[in-house]
């Protein structure tokens, strides 16, 4: 007597590159955040060293999250639509080391500092302390990698190396972190690891070849996505502008953090970690092509509203030394005039402005405006309704490229 065979039932395994662990590792990600902002209410400059007050520790906290999140939320969707992209998953990564980098040596000074490490969990807490410079050492790859994770066969030995440096860099820490566990305050009030700032012994000259890697796969990452741009059709290309925009900002943003470092610590805690969020922004756009050709209207727009507020600035200022020194005009009369003067160049200025803007930087707009402009002429002098009809779809076409069109004449 036979037996049919009964069907083997799968078993549903827990992938490591699943939707389900991308939402755990954002839940992770979300919770450090929500925690992060609790401690701040119990440890004075929990979310950054710049905080002097219970507002100030509030606001950098606020900040810590919006540039947290912003790396949390691309990376989970990236990473739950392409699941064999590794960008989403080295997106995750950096907001994993910021969050949890960032929440975990502030529970550690809460536990060791204030209840005397009775509280639970408090050594994970110190041994994860130090987790926020790994955020330094992902970034490089996340814009190496940009858009869709391969790499050539020239980038596999150098990416094999750094990621040996890497695993020995996140040995030292740990052995720092280790060491100072015997410690009555491993952490202190700044969020600082004890002894991760000057560690001795081999952890030290492999700290600094650990950050120096880093600099060199960034500038690398950089070239090579220079030269991509220059060999990339045109969809690849506006990825590459969004990745471009996003970092230009940031660094920007970086810049003028230590520019204006004697501006008050509240804006530098506002400031500096939205500018930063935009890169994460950009990297999401350009990977999920959402939206990816508004990039020359954003950068022409951007380019031509700074340009244009540089010039009126400049002639309302210079209008006001004018009528003031020269035709020694009262000041309030001064400022009128120049207010009105700056409005009437306001259209003007801003129209020659945009077209010159975008015949550099949206050439696509510029040659579609000349063709509506040649096409609107040579209908004033057309008769002919079958010209005409050729004539539009000729400049619909050249306009716009659509995959299709008609023209419907009614009868």
């Amino acid at each position: 007597m036979s037996h049919a065979a009964q069907p083997v039932r799968p078993r549903h395994r827990l992938r490591l590159r699943s939707p389900a662990a991308a939402v755990a590792a954002g839940v992770l990600s979300l919770l450090s955040l929500i925690g992060l902002l609790v401690m701040s209410t119990f440890v004075p400059g929990a979310a950054g060293s710049f905080a002097t007050s219970s507002a100030g520790d509030v606001v950098a906290a606020v900040g810590a999250i919006v540039f947290g999140l912003s790396f949390t939320v691309v990376g989970v969707i990236v990473a739950r639509r392409q699941p064999r992209n590794p960008m989403g998953w080295l997106l995750l990564g950096v907001a994993l080391a910021i969050d949890v980098g960032s929440f975990a040596p502030a529970y550690a000074y809460f536990d060791y500092g204030t209840h005397h490490g009775s509280l639970p969990l408090g050594p994970v807490a110190v041994l994860l302390s130090g987790g926020w410079i790994f955020a330094f050492l992902f970034l490089p790859l996340v814009v190496m990698l940009f858009p869709d994770g391969s790499l050539g066969r020239r980038w596999r030995w150098p990416m094999r190396v750094y990621a040996v440096v890497v695993t020995v860099f996140s040995a030292g820490v740990v052995k720092v972190a280790v060491a100072a566990l015997s410690l009555r305050l491993p952490v202190d009030s700044q969020g600082n690891l004890a002894g991760l700032n000057h560690p001795g012994g081999w952890v030290g000259p492999v700290q600094g070849v650990g950050l120096l890697s880093a600099l060199v796969v960034a500038v690398a990452a950089i070239c090579r996505q220079v030269v991509a741009y220059r060999r990339a059709g045109s969809e690849r290309r506006q990825q590459l502008k969004w990745l471009t925009s996003g970092g230009a900002i940031s660094l920007l943003t970086a810049v003028a953090a230590v520019a204006w470092s004697s501006a008050p610590a509240i804006v530098g805690n506002i400031v500096f970690p939205i500018g930063f969020a935009l890169l994460p922004l950009s990297i999401g756009v350009g990977i999920l092509r959402y939206r990816l050709y508004e990039i020359d209207r954003l950068v022409s727009r951007t380019l031509s509203y700074l340009i244009l507020t540089g010039l009126l600035v400049g002639t309302f200022v210079g209008l006001i030394a004018l009528t003031t020194d020269t035709f020694a005009l009262s000041g309030r009369v001064g400022v009128a005039a120049s207010t009105l003067a700056a409005a009437a160049l306001f259209n003007p200025l801003r129209r020659r402005i945009q077209r010159g803007v975008d015949r550099r930087f949206n050439r696509a707009r510029y040659d579609a405006e000349a063709t509506v402009a040649a096409f609107t002429a040579r209908l004033r002098d057309a008769v002919e309704i079958d010209a005409i009809a050729a004539d539009l779809r000729d400049a619909v076409n050249r306009a716009v490229a659509p995959a299709h069109t008609s023209v419907w004449i009614k009868p």
